[in-house]
């Protein structure tokens, strides 16, 4: 069941459309990625479907409430941590929590939460005090204090270190584990791949492609990439007529190309024609980084 719909919306500054005819669904239950380079509309998105904007034009829809028009019903089961995010400094963690919780007819018990997000031991501690982390973790908290079913996260990780945005990650699969929806907007390729089930690619306000990371993937003009140092000269015409070739390059008698599973199939069955061995010797899969390189710089 889809709790969230959005369907051709638009939203414009100063006469630029800034989101121009977004439309997706996020299944019940899911991890759905909103990804995308800076300026590229998606915190604008969400905050349409956070009720925080409105929209010029186009339909959003959450557990088929309208954010504006029913806003104080969507507040009550759409939590969210926003882009930019800050409590005032000398706020205690216990208190920040404790006043959330007032905002809600049927709030969370806030002490399980802490708990369960490594915040036990910081509730007297001040929120100018805390960790880039720790911070994180109270947003994700204060997001969930209110027994939401779905959370939205904007750019959670921007400015953590590699270990804290790892726990951050776990911390994400704990809520979904939980029984949570989650629309996580990121720009962090590795980020979204790990996370989530679906990603929506937004590029100049536009959805460039809609699908699992992997079909994401699939989609990269080079998929896999094959790199070796010949023990002979190969004549590049024949490198230039395999299957399904992407690309091809050589420098200093190293030869890489990318392509299919069906090129490197051909590219074996080449060496062995010859009786060429390949040194060094190296096949790789394409990530999302790849796919979405080729995704955006196809729509720009």
């Amino acid at each position: 069941m889809s709790v969230i719909e959005v369907s051709e919306l638009r939203k414009s500054y100063g006469g630029r459309a800034v989101v121009d005819g977004v439309s997706f669904a996020v299944e019940e239950g899911e991890i759905f990625g909103i990804l995308g380079p800076n300026g590229a509309g998606k915190t604008t998105t969400v905050e349409c479907v956070e009720g925080l904007r409105v929209p010029d034009a186009g339909r959003v829809r959450v557990t088929g409430l309208d954010p504006i028009a029913d806003h104080e019903q969507v507040t009550r089961v759409l939590g969210a941590q926003l882009q930019q995010s800050e409590l005032q400094a000398k706020l205690t963690v216990r208190e920040a929590l404790e006043l959330y919780a007032t905002f809600y007819p049927r709030p969370a018990d806030w002490r399980p939460l802490a708990e369960r997000l490594g915040l036990t031991e910081k509730l007297t501690t001040r929120f100018a005090k805390l960790s880039g982390g720790q911070k994180q973790r109270l947003f994700i908290a204060l997001a969930l204090v209110g027994n939401p079913r779905i959370v939205v996260l904007d750019e959670l990780t921007t400015g953590l270190d590699p270990r804290a945005r790892r726990d951050t990650w776990q911390l994400i699969e704990d809520v979904r584990a939980g029984g949570v929806t989650v629309l996580l907007v990121t720009h962090f390729m590795e980020e979204a791949q790990r996370l989530c089930d679906r990603i929506a690619v937004i590029d100049r306000g536009r959805i460039a492609a809609l699908d699992t990371p992997e079909g994401l993937i699939r989609r990269s003009a080079g998929a896999t990439v094959v790199s070796f140092l010949p023990s002979a000269p190969l004549d590049e015409r024949e490198l230039d007529a395999l299957p399904e070739l992407a690309s091809l390059a050589a420098k200093d008698g190293r030869i890489t190309l990318s392509g299919t599973d069906a090129t490197v199939n051909a590219v074996i069955t080449l060496l062995a024609r010859h009786h060429i061995t390949a040194h060094q010797l190296r096949v790789t899969d394409a990530t999302l980084d790849d796919a979405f390189l080729d995704l955006t710089e196809a729509t720009a």
